[in-house]
């Protein structure tokens, strides 16, 4: 019986494979960027300010003999995230994904002791950056709802996005940064409710929700061997490693994915 329904994983057949990969220079970011070209996506390199650390995963793109595309952009700015999609847009083609990667952190601190100057510092990064980032892409993106400009270059036809949150969400992070346990909290309430927004317009929106992950964001927070100084909170008993989220963020991109929206992943190694 004919139903009426459509079904979709996302991208529909034969769209190009392009995503943006939101703080892909380092980090999670790049090794999911990396991930990403090995499965066939020409990826968009977001960075905030090292433009030499974007290039040189670009080049690592480009040996994979995928297409890469370094893209500056503060994504707390609209403006430059505006001029980031246009540049992807005009140099890669039609958008099929997002990874909404782009974050920061502070020095660990009580909530008694924080500025406002730092609390929209980390929100205005941390969440409106990806609302405006996912916004951007639904646009061109949708099934429904996609821009005429969109169309008229080919898009329209679906896609998918994936959030990046973090175990800090659950656990509230007290002591440590209560500010960046909530911008998390803010991505899982977020995917849930874009996810079902958009179920019915050809895109899949979800989270993966890292834990102890030994990259340098912990430096910028002041606590740079915190991957492993941590790991007896870990029942796994160690820090996980950037390319392990990655894999779970690029199944969440892929086929394999097709029924799974609105879902929020822990890779925490059990945390």
């Amino acid at each position: 019986m004919n139903t009426g329904v459509v079904y979709t994983s996302g991208v529909a057949p034969g769209a190009p494979r392009v995503v943006l990969v939101t703080g892909g220079s380092r980090g999670i970011g790049a090794a999911t960027a990396l991930r990403c070209a090995q499965q066939g996506w020409d990826v968009a390199v977001n960075y905030a300010r090292d433009a030499q650390a974007a290039d040189a995963v670009c080049a690592q793109i480009t040996a994979l003999g995928r297409r890469a595309l370094p893209v500056q952009a503060d994504v707390a700015d609209e403006a430059q995230v505006l001029a980031m999609f246009d540049a992807v847009d005009a140099a890669l083609g039609p958008l099929g994904a997002l990874v909404n990667n782009a974050g920061v952190v502070a020095e660990n601190q009580r909530v008694a002791d924080m500025t406002v100057q730092r609390l929209q510092r980390m929100f205005n990064t941390n969440i409106v950056g990806s609302f405006v980032c996912a916004r951007e892409a639904v646009r061109r993106m949708s099934t429904v709802h996609a821009t005429e400009a969109a169309r008229r270059a080919g898009g329209g036809r679906g896609g998918a996005i994936v959030n990046l949150s973090s175990k800090a969400a659950v656990l509230g992070a007290p002591g440590w940064y209560v500010d960046y346990a909530a911008s998390k909290g803010a991505i899982d309430t977020f995917t849930v409710g874009l996810a079902r927004e958009v179920a019915l317009e050809g895109i899949r929106v979800n989270a993966v929700r890292p834990g102890i992950i030994d990259t340098d964001i912990h430096a910028s927070g002041g606590w740079p061997d915190r991957a492993h100084t941590s790991s007896a909170l870990i029942p796994m008993q160690r820090p996980g490693r950037a390319e392990e989220i990655a894999a779970a963020i690029v199944w969440l991109l892929s086929e394999d994915a097709s029924y799974t929206t609105g879902a929020i992943m822990d890779v925490a190694g059990g945390r």
